[in-house]
């Protein structure tokens, strides 16, 4: 593994542990016996047990947000986005003001939209992009200071630019697409001012200024 692969491992450990340490809390002692299972197996990094354990929990615990929360997140790291985001906009419902769950349903979505494997039309994706934008940017404006926000809401722009750029698809827009690239190098130099030697975010806002620059 090279310095590169172990730097991303520790960010992603590190939000992992940022965004659970609440909910972990919380569920360490609860009264019901599925949630405390679920807890234990997510800690385990067992998500498919967690998830069994967390949905029996339900729906006795589905005005619980740090019940379902957990449950999200389990969904997403397995990969079951669709899950995933049905599930935080229930956590959001409840607590329309928690931006991890903004943050987690954006990411749900920007995964399920740019997946080739995925049967959606140009248009759909285009919705479901816009709506992940749409997350993010709530997120931050509850926490304008976390820079994982704007670096996803650029990865999203970045993603849209790539869509609506492509000649002879349905949502084809050459200056739509030049907009959404430059609000993606807007947020990936937002993220550099929070810490300018990430050689990962200088890639991507040299790539972005790339494919935007030969849209003109």
């Amino acid at each position: 593994m090279n310095l590169k692969s172990i730097k991303i491992s520790l960010s992603v450990l590190a939000l992992a542990l940022t965004t659970m340490t609440v909910q972990a809390q919380q569920q360490e002692e609860h009264k019901n016996p599925n949630v405390r299972l679920g807890h234990k197996a997510l800690l385990d990094g067992d998500f498919k047990s967690a998830i069994t354990y967390l949905e029996k929990a339900l729906p006795s615990e589905e005005k619980d947000p740090s019940v379902l929360y957990l449950l999200g997140y389990s969904q997403f790291q397995i990969g079951e986005f669709d899950k995933s985001a049905s599930t935080f906009s229930k956590v959001i419902a409840l607590e329309p003001n928690n931006a991890n769950a903004y943050y987690y349903k954006g990411k749900a979505i920007n995964s399920t939209a740019i997946n080739p494997s995925n049967k959606l039309t140009e248009a759909k994706r285009e919705q479901m992009l816009q709506t992940a934008i749409a997350d993010y940017t709530k997120a931050i404006s509850i926490n304008k200071s976390d820079a994982k926000l704007y670096q996803n809401r650029a990865v999203a722009y970045r993603d849209l630019g790539i869509l609506k750029s492509e000649e002879g698809v349905s949502v084809y827009n050459k200056s739509s697409a030049i907009d959404a690239y430059n609000k993606a190098i807007v947020d990936f130099e937002k993220v550099l001012s929070y810490d300018a030697a990430r050689k990962d975010i200088q890639t991507e806002l040299k790539k972005a200024k790339v494919y935007r620059d030969l849209l003109k």
